[in-house]
């Protein structure tokens, strides 16, 4: 029984190690018939974020859908969430998003000074160089939807059969791995859990698209508002108002969220006792260290480096 369970676990690794690797591909693909036909269109860092997207989402999800609709799927039964509830669990995704992005920040600083290099931030600099209409498109409406149905729905639907801490294990490290850096890794990874967490628990994927689309909304839009503000206070000589203003309202929203989301992960601790609640033995190793899933690190291990 063991093998079996491995081998379904297998096939998982397989199905994303494909399902990164063809995103690869088409990239390269779509870039260099551009490139051959006018390569001054790749200047356009809003276009080549377009392409981007549409390789990473779009075009492997058919393929994709196939392969993971071969694995059998259980439905989750749906419960509501109270608008209360659900403003909570707001409040913990965007505090789950600020500590990990801090570990991965000090992890990286760390490392870079060890290797006396920068880790380069893809995300940051994509969303720098980006208009903020491209970055709504992609980040707050696309990312959300296709990411929140290719590592929740897909997976949880499938390997929730196992124990939900299985599922929520390998949604958050699937998750935080096909980000492909380690800046981006431990906030992925933290909030990929809880919104693993949240679909167990709710078995409405809305929710989960909702909750990432407002952590998109502010690592990629309140951001960029509140850091031109402080550039602009660093700039000028005269202390801009508006700018002041911006940051004052950020800080005392900033401060409210995380006092909300930390009550709230507090009282939800000990309801997290699903994570014990697995129907196979051994399931960690059963469903980590196999050959589909090895193929997917050795797969996401380039990505890192590269």
């Amino acid at each position: 029984m063991t093998n079996i369970n491995r081998k379904f676990f297998s096939k998982i690794g397989l199905n994303y190690t494909f399902f990164g690797v063809f995103a690869i591909i088409m990239q390269i693909i779509i870039i260099n018939i551009i490139g051959f036909a006018n390569p001054i269109i790749l200047n356009d860092i809003n276009l080549t974020s377009i392409i981007a997207s549409v390789c990473n989402y779009i075009l492997p999800l058919p393929i994709f859908l196939y392969l993971m609709n071969k694995l059998e799927k259980q439905e989750i039964h749906s419960n509501k969430l109270t608008i209360k509830k659900f403003i909570v669990y707001i409040a913990i995704s965007l505090t789950l998003m600020w500590v990990g992005n801090l570990i991965g920040l000090t992890i990286t600083e760390i490392l870079g000074n060890l290797i006396q290099s920068e880790i380069a931030n893809p995300i940051v600099e994509t969303i720098d160089s980006s208009s903020v209409y491209t970055n709504l498109l992609l980040m707050v409406i696309m990312a959300p939807i296709f990411e929140e149905i290719i590592f929740r729905k897909l997976l949880i639907d499938r390997t929730i059969k196992y124990g939900k801490g299985v599922s929520i294990l390998l949604s958050a490290l699937i998750f935080g791995l096909f980000h492909g850096n380690l800046n981006q890794f431990f906030y992925a990874f933290l909030i990929g859990g809880f919104f693993a967490y949240v679909y167990i628990k709710t078995g409405k994927i809305i929710y989960t698209i909702l909750l990432h689309l407002t952590v998109n909304f502010f690592g990629s839009i309140i951001s960029v508002i509140v850091g031109n503000s402080l550039n602009n206070m660093n700039t000028m000589a005269n202390l801009p108002i508006a700018d002041a203003g911006i940051i004052i309202i950020y800080f005392l929203i900033y401060v409210l969220i995380v006092i909300v989301g930390v009550i709230g992960l507090l009282k939800n601790y000990k309801k997290i006792s699903l994570l014990k609640d697995n129907l196979i033995k051994k399931p960690y190793t059963t469903s980590l260290i196999n050959v589909g899933m090895i193929c997917f690190y050795i797969y996401v291990t380039y990505i890192f480096l590269m």
